[in-house]
C-alpha cells in the first residue's frame, strides 16, 4: 500500500491553521500520521480528499477537547457528555478514575538526604562521559603497549592480521587472565 504524503500534508496545511501558533507543527503532524493510519486500515478501498478532510476535522476537535480540560490533566473528552456534565456540577474531577496527574519538571522534590532538588536534576543524561571510566581507559592506554595497540588499530580497520600478531595478542590475553585456583 503506497502513501500519498503530499496530500496528507496539503490536507494538513489545510486544518492546521485552527490551532494554536505553537502548536501547529504538532497538529500538522498529528493529522498526517491520523490519515497514514487511516489509510492503512483501510486496505485498497478508495480514499476521497473528503475523508481525509473530516479525519483532519476529528483530530482538530481532539486538540480542542485536549484544550478544555478542566484542571489541565483529566480526558473529558472520553467520557460521555452526561458524564461530563455530573463531574461539572458536582466538581468530582479529583475523583476521576481517568485522571492523569501532570507533574512540572520544575517542582522542587526531596532527594534520599533532606534535600530539595528540581525534579529535572534527577533525569540521567545518556549523553554524558562517565569520567571515572573515560579516566581509566585512558590511564590503561598509557601503560599499554605500542604493539597491542597497532593491532587493535588493525582489528577496527577489518584488517587481516597475521601470524605474528595472532600470537602476541594471544599471548597478551592469556597474561591478562585471572589464575583460578
Amino acid at each position: 500500500m503506497e502513501h500519498n504524503w503530499d496530500s496528507y500534508i496539503e490536507i494538513a496545511r489545510r486544518f492546521e491553521h485552527k490551532a494554536r501558533y505553537q502548536d501547529r507543527e504538532d497538529l500538522r503532524h498529528s493529522i498526517i500520521i491520523e490519515i497514514a493510519e487511516a489509510k492503512s486500515r483501510n486496505g485498497d478501498k478508495t480514499f476521497t480528499e473528503a475523508t481525509m478532510c473530516r479525519i483532519a476535522s476529528y483530530v482538530v476537535a481532539d486538540y480542542y477537547r485536549g484544550l478544555r480540560l478542566p484542571s489541565g490533566n483529566l480526558p473529558c473528552g472520553r467520557c460521555s457528555k452526561a458524564q461530563r456534565g455530573k463531574c461539572q456540577r458536582y466538581d468530582l474531577y479529583s475523583q476521576c478514575r481517568k485522571g492523569v496527574e501532570v507533574v512540572s519538571l520544575n517542582s522542587h522534590i526531596e532527594d534520599g538526604e533532606g534535600n530539595s532538588i528540581e525534579l529535572i536534576d534527577t533525569i540521567a543524561d545518556d549523553s554524558a562521559v562517565d569520567l571515572d571510566a573515560w579516566l581509566d581507559a585512558r590511564a590503561w592506554l598509557l601503560g599499554c603497549p605500542k604493539r597491542l595497540i597497532e593491532i587493535a588499530h588493525k582489528m577496527v580497520k577489518g584488517i587481516t592480521l597475521n601470524h605474528g600478531d595472532i600470537c602476541y595478542l594471544s599471548r597478551f590475553r592469556k597474561n591478562g587472565q585471572l589464575k583460578l585456583l
